[in-house]
């Protein structure tokens, strides 16, 4: 079953052409199922770029889905054209005012990591966004510095900065092999990283209400359950492009940045290679059986959503 996108959605087209199944709001009205209503909070500044990540990914199982996509409500985006902001997003506000209800919602990572989570110009709202998922949202998947900031909310979980980058792919072991979310995953994880800044397991064991599935000896823990919200937590970035790292790596080494290589991602650690794609499969695992588990537990009247 396809992803239900509007036609004139640059993701549309391009998913389209990779054989992703996408279908428009008007030929899904004639379908005589509930698709699962999915919600993307973007704070990355290239919006294109990350909806076309996460809609391949959630748009690849046997389910309908209908993605809204969300933007904060007074935070103006640099980076993408105000008249593609105007025609495909809507403001937290006026989501929230409609008393609509998702089965899921993404909330995805920000450059910003760098400040503390109260100083960033729009954490009242998202603190709202936090809160409201708790009765309008089955389940919430908080990604890099969006599962950091969900954390803080709900448990004073503490980010703390690196004295580098953690920059490249490394490898993550899979801790809980039981785990739905974890299905099908291999006993070890090729996964990019691309972040200032860390959670610890030490902070994560001071807290009962987490879980971490998937974890690095290298930059430490990337997936994390909390049950309690009804929410997963994952610091690093399945859903990037073969070419996402690469694209970070040229425009900071183009600014004389500071930056390393990316770890193990390029042949050789040679830049002039073309990297090679090896997390795209447990990529499209992890985020189908999430889609899988909302499918499984979510009630078909949203409005049977569990109240706080």
């Amino acid at each position: 079953m396809p992803i239900t996108l509007p036609e004139d959605l640059p993701a549309y087209d391009i998913l389209k052409s990779e054989g992703v199944m996408v279908m428009s709001p008007g030929r899904a009205a004639m379908q005589d199922i509930r698709p699962l209503r999915i919600g993307l909070l973007n704070l990355m500044p290239k919006k294109i770029q990350t909806e076309n990540q996460f809609a391949r990914l959630i748009g690849a199982t046997p389910l309908q889905i209908d993605l809204s996509l969300i933007r904060m409500s007074d935070h103006e985006s640099k980076n993408t054209a105000a008249d593609h902001m105007a025609s495909f997003y809507r403001p937290f506000s006026e989501v929230e005012a409609s008393g609509e209800r998702f089965d899921g919602l993404i909330v995805t990572g920000a450059p910003i990591e760098h400040l503390p989570f109260e100083e960033v110009t729009y954490w009242d709202e998202l603190t709202r966004v936090f809160d409201w998922t708790q009765s309008h949202v089955h389940s919430t998947f908080g990604v890099c510095w969006g599962g950091m900031a969900m954390a803080w909310h709900f448990h004073g979980l503490p980010k703390h900065l690196l004295g580098g980058k953690a920059f490249g792919c490394f490898r993550h072991q899979n801790l809980a092999p039981a785990s739905p979310f974890l299905r099908g995953f291999s006993d070890d994880v090729l996964i990019p990283v691309s972040r200032w800044t860390e959670v610890r397991q030490e902070d994560i064991d001071a807290r009962p209400g987490l879980t971490t599935l998937l974890a690095s000896d290298e930059v430490g823990p990337c997936l994390v359950e909390d049950p309690g919200h009804r929410a997963l937590y994952i610091y690093n970035h399945l859903e990037y492009d073969s070419d996402t790292l690469k694209q970070e790596y040229d425009r900071d080494a183009a600014l004389g940045a500071a930056i390393g290589v990316p770890v193990n991602y390029y042949p050789d650690d040679d830049p002039s290679c073309l990297p090679t794609n090896r997390w795209r499969s447990h990529a499209h695992l992890l985020y189908g059986n999430w889609i899988n588990e909302i499918y499984q537990t979510t009630p078909f009247d949203l409005a049977d959503l569990r109240l706080p």
